[in-house]
């Protein structure tokens, strides 16, 4: 029973899995939150352009 807790203790092959599955989800909220923001700034110029042809 104490080899198979040093084994599992020791096995590092789904921490590898669940970082890269942490840093895809960081890329994720960082990309969605600056398209959000310049989704916001560039429908502002639209308005202000087309209030401007009116």
């Amino acid at each position: 029973m104490k080899s198979l807790f040093a084994r599992f203790v020791k096995d590092e092959s789904g921490a590898t899995a669940i970082e890269y599955g942490l840093i895809a989800a960081l890329i994720s909220v960082v990309a969605i939150a600056t398209l959000t923001t310049v989704g916001t700034k560039l429908n502002g110029k639209f308005v202000a352009i087309s209030n401007g042809l009116n």
